[in-house]
């Protein structure tokens, strides 16, 4: 029953708040038509106030689930009024904080020492306070040289846990009914979506866990000018409060501040594009609530030149596999090359969609979309809205969604958010082909191949004499029929396509993998006996064979 008490506590928010007026011609104003007489009707002061202040109101009155969803939205004006944007973007760092002795209390317990013993001061008053925790200022105790760091201390709010697993345990109830009642359930996966936005949230209630982001994206970014991320203080660290050194930096959505501090706002535009992407594709490891509030400037007056942001907030990390972060950067390439038939071949091949799917009408879906963005000055064009509407598109087409990117979209949006605002005539473009180019390049040259071969290689060597016994037991079902197969007509074209590449890299990979066990047998056998062949052209046969292997089980394009 509680997603129930939950669901109509919601309805009665949206109604108190007269949020019903933006819900029309919907089945949830039908719904909520019904919950209206049991409703008071709203105050004056409520009536009075604009429609961005009293959605503002409504999601923070409703939770972390429903601000975070705020959040996203007020970097988007673009596709927000401003009215909504400017009042959203106070959710930000402006949620009603709770109180300060209570937050004491609570790093003390977490801390398992006094307050006093723990921080030379602790400010019982929050300098920032957020949709699951707050922000205090303190001081640590004295060094050996007799100076008292600066902090801030990072402390979640009290019952949070019991909050978001009454929003979690509605929302499954919700995936629940769309799992039974969609025709496209099966492509939706709306329980995948809430147990990715439930394992996101859980996240971010462990501030341990947060702190061991921080320092992870810190040694990621150690001396860079584009990123600062400031150091954890880890003996002053649990789960539920979280010490970090202090930063003083203008939020990036302070354009008048930013100007009058000198900052270049077209450089500093440019720059958050080249972080993002070098995050996502060069270290695998990118913040992913990136919006305005937790990404300062730096204020730094030595700066004002070459300006660099300042990283905050590192509960939500996003992270890709190997073949998505693939996939994803040969799907930007081809966008950016206006490469059409490349991006439909793209998603049939990352798994993204069935491959009975016709590839010539998914170029021509996808021309569709894309052409006409290509006819406006390429300053004008977001590359979030364009990823979106391919999505969008791909889904007439069985497009099966993919919990493990939404993080991904959602920075994406975030980020260009941010780039337009600090430079309305940002070239998103311009600046993102060079650095998705030049990491490709990095990640795929023999440089890479071979680091890669050298991680592998006790694997290899490991598994290779089990080569020739799995190799029979393969050969034997090929010869006797035994494997099940059940394919439609439209399947069969491509079948034999994979079985032909099959069959050619499962010769080169056992040939590799047998020059890898002929290197061995040399090798060990040099140490007890007569030198069959030199040390450096045993490591030559074992490296060819390696590569060779390598390769054989490298991703290859269509």
């Amino acid at each position: 029953m509680k997603p129930v008490f939950r669901a109509w506590r919601i309805g009665r928010v949206l109604l108190r708040y007269r949020l019903d007026d933006l819900l029309d011609d919907t089945p949830v104003e039908a719904w909520l038509a019904l919950a209206r007489p049991f409703v008071p009707r709203a105050s004056a002061e409520i009536a009075a106030m604009s429609r961005g202040a009293r959605l503002r109101l409504a999601l923070q009155e409703l939770g972390p689930i429903f601000v975070k969803f705020g959040q996203i939205l007020s970097t988007r004006r673009d596709l927000v009024p401003p009215d909504v944007a400017t009042e959203l973007a106070l959710l930000q760092d402006r949620v009603a904080p709770f109180d300060g002795e209570t937050a004491r209390a609570i790093v003390e317990r977490a801390l398992v020492r006094p307050i006093t013993e723990a921080f030379a001061h602790f400010d019982t008053t929050p300098l920032a306070s957020a949709s699951i925790a707050q922000v205090h200022a303190a001081t640590l105790p004295p060094d050996q040289s007799g100076t008292s760091r600066e902090v801030v201390v990072k402390v979640l709010r009290p019952d949070i846990e019991k909050q978001i697993a009454g929003d979690i345990a509605l929302l499954k109830a919700v995936a629940g009914i769309v799992e039974r009642t969609h025709p496209s359930a099966d492509k939706i996966r709306p329980r995948e979506i809430v147990d990715e936005i439930e394992n996101t949230l859980a996240a971010e209630l462990d501030l341990q866990r947060e702190g061991a982001n921080a320092s992870v994206l810190r040694r990621f970014w150690q001396d860079s000018d584009d990123l600062y991320v400031p150091e954890v203080i880890w003996s002053h660290t649990a789960e539920r409060a979280l010490t970090l050194e202090r930063v003083r930096g203008i939020p990036s959505d302070d354009i008048a501040a930013l100007d009058a501090a000198g900052i270049d706002r077209h450089a500093l535009a440019a720059k958050g594009v080249r972080v993002f992407y070098t995050q996502v594709f060069r270290d695998n490891f990118f913040h992913a609530d990136a919006h305005a509030g937790n990404i300062w400037v730096d204020s730094d007056p030595a700066r004002r030149g070459n300006p660099r942001f300042i990283a905050l907030d590192f509960g939500i990390m996003g992270q890709l596999s190997d073949e998505d972060q693939y996939y994803l950067a040969e799907n930007f390439m081809a966008i950016f090359n206006r490469d059409y038939r490349r991006i439909a071949e793209l998603h049939v091949r990352a798994g993204w969609m069935p491959s009975h799917i016709r590839i010539d009408e998914l170029e021509a879906a996808t021309r569709a979309v894309c052409e006409p963005y290509f006819t406006r000055p390429l300053s004008e064009i977001s590359l979030a809205e364009v990823l979106l509407k391919l999505f969008r598109t791909a889904q007439r087409y069985e497009l099966t969604l993919q919990p493990q990117l939404i993080l991904l979209q959602k920075t994406l949006l975030n980020i260009e958010g941010v780039g337009r605002l600090l430079d309305p005539k940002l070239d998103i473009w311009a600046v993102a082909r060079p650095v998705l180019s030049k990491i490709l390049v990095e990640r795929y040259s023999p440089q890479r191949l071979a680091a890669e071969f050298r991680k592998r290689l006790p694997e290899l060597v490991t598994h290779a004499p089990e080569m020739p016994r799995l190799m029979h037991a393969w050969l034997t079902q090929q010869v006797e029929g035994r494997h099940e197969l059940r394919l439609h007509s439209h399947d069969l074209i491509e079948l034999n396509r994979t079985i032909r590449s099959a069959q050619r890299r499962t010769v080169a990979a056992i040939f590799g993998v047998g020059l890898l066990v002929v290197a061995s047998v040399l090798y060990g056998l040099q140490a007890g006996g007569p030198r069959l062949l030199s040390v450096p052209a045993s490591a030559w046969i074992a490296g060819l064979g390696g590569i060779w292997a390598l390769l054989a089980a490298w991703p290859r394009r269509r």
